[in-house]
């Protein structure tokens, strides 16, 4: 058997909404979340195979990490293709063989001709086959399926190829698939309709795993809809996570994504506090319900969105929300009304994008018969660019936008969204005092925000706010003062 020199590289994500990267100047870490699509493609690789991890958002890749591999093996997201580019070409130059997969490498195979051999669609299904071919020298160039993998097969992520201490959270995946339609999404043409779950077994394991690594914090689950299977929340997962949790002394707070029926389901929100979940993004997408029709968001029509959005902070989860603006529907009212909804509902983070048609989606299949597609999505849509011609005068509508995001963010309007969302908001904590890191992050505040920035009079009145009146939510204000920063800075930007 043949053994090889395996390089897995994570590309570069630039500045973004979610990257955090003005954020985690505070807390001394490099990237918000590790590579878990790697290292999970990493473990269906045998063990006699010597393996790496360069991650571009922690470290360098310098040329002898390149000369040292036989392959080198990338996974990227759309927001990564420029970094992307710059590693397959370093490798050509150097004559060291690519192997590239996941959502940037399916959606768009075709851009990505001079990789080696490109790995598609689910890597449980793909990455076998690739490396039976590959040991009897017969690799072909693509694999693809149109199978979904099995994901109770789904081995434990290799986390001994991460730098624990470089990252802000740790990620996790217990789903993939979502029951809903919305047109923009390219969700279910990558992980399908009918959600598929792990067991609670898995996940106790992939707990202890992290565990082990000695990370202690923020847990993220990716899924799409981590609630797409009630039942087996509630009799299985929920309660092996609230006992494992438990009996470890509370390691891990836990985020993830939900749709916005979570409202309706107090037993489920409760079980889920107390397993640890203090955090949920949610795509309210728009208030305007013709908009919601337009974009086939189902699940959040006919419903007071504010009333649904207060019962799942006083549960005690923070709501994180996307929205949209650019539909069809739209008109010039919409961006008063955004800002209006985002400010009553007290969502401190609200990612607010101009609407984009993903290569998968139905919405791009939709626009290309009409005609309306101009380019490839960029894969960020907070950059102010759209992929296709709307409806409402393009001047208009990036006018508008840029009013919303520069309004939510400014100093007067984001710190009263977060004295809105405190007053309601009951945390679950995972542990009790203060790090040396959280108390260095707090002074760190003090300068660049209590003395030096353009936010210090709000920045003030927030803290002597919470302390009189909610002094079990400090370290919470200190956060969001700092997600503040990072928002500022980004559509200043």
């Amino acid at each position: 058997m043949i053994t090889m020199k395996i390089l897995l590289v994570y590309p570069k994500i630039p500045v973004t909404y979610w990257g955090f990267q003005h954020a985690l100047k505070f807390v001394s870490k490099k990237a918000a979340f590790p590579p878990l699509g790697l290292v999970t493609i990493a473990s269906l690789i045998p063990d006699r195979h010597e393996k790496k991890l360069v991650d571009l958002n922690v470290e360098k890749l310098t040329d002898k990490d390149l000369k040292w591999a036989d392959c080198v093996f990338i996974s990227a997201m759309l927001i990564q293709k420029a970094s992307v580019r710059d590693i397959i070409d370093r490798c050509k130059r150097l004559g060291v063989k690519t192997v590239a997969g996941g959502p940037l490498f399916t959606s768009e195979r075709e851009a990505y001709d001079d990789v080696d051999h490109l790995i598609l669609n689910e890597g449980e299904i793909t990455m076998p086959e690739f490396l039976a071919d590959l040991e009897r020298g017969e690799a072909r160039h693509i694999y693809t399926t149109d199978q979904w993998a099995d994901i109770t097969k789904t081995p434990v992520p290799d986390w001994s190829l991460v730098k624990v201490g470089k990252y802000s959270s740790f990620n996790i995946q217990y789903s993939r698939g979502c029951p809903f339609q919305c047109d923009f999404c390219d969700i279910t043409t990558l992980f399908g309709r009918v959600p598929r779950t792990k067991d609670a077994g898995q996940i106790v394991r992939e707990l202890e795993a992290i565990y082990a690594t000695g990370w202690r914090g923020e847990l993220f689950f990716v899924d799409d809809n981590f609630i797409s299977n009630r039942k087996k929340l509630l009799e299985s997962v929920l309660p092996a996570i609230i006992e494992w949790n438990e009996s470890h002394g509370r390691p891990f707070c836990f985020l993830t994504e939900v749709s916005i029926n979570i409202a309706d389901d107090e037993d489920l929100m409760k079980m889920m506090v107390q397993a640890g979940f203090n955090g949920a993004f949610i795509g309210i997408e728009t208030p305007d319900d013709t908009c919601l029709g337009e974009c086939q968001k189902t699940q959040n029509r006919n419903r007071d969105l504010i009333s649904c959005v207060s019962k799942i902070q006083e549960a005690g989860m923070e709501v994180l929300g996307g929205f949209i603006v650019g539909f069809d529907s739209d008109n010039e009212t919409i961006f008063g009304r955004m800002i209006r909804f985002i400010q009553e509902s007290g969502i401190v983070t609200a990612m607010v994008g101009l609407l984009n048609a993903p290569t998968g989606s139905r919405l791009y299949q939709r626009l290309m018969k009409e005609g309306r597609i101009e380019t490839r999505f960029t894969g960020d849509n907070t950059d102010y660019t759209m992929n296709f011609v709307p409806k409402m005068d393009r001047n208009i509508l990036e006018k508008g936008y840029e009013k919303i995001v520069k309004t939510i963010y400014s100093p007067k309007y984001f710190y009263e969204r977060v004295v809105n969302f405190l007053t309601r908001y009951h945390p679950n904590g995972i542990s009790e005092g203060y790090s040396f890191s959280d108390i260095r992050a707090f002074l760190r505040t003090v300068f660049r925000l209590g003395i030096f920035g353009k936010e210090r009079r709000y920045y003030w009145k927030l803290l002597r706010w919470s302390a009189r009146n909610r002094p079990d939510t400090f370290p919470l204000a200190i956060r969001f003062a700092i997600y503040g920063y990072h928002f500022r800075k980004l559509y200043e930007s």
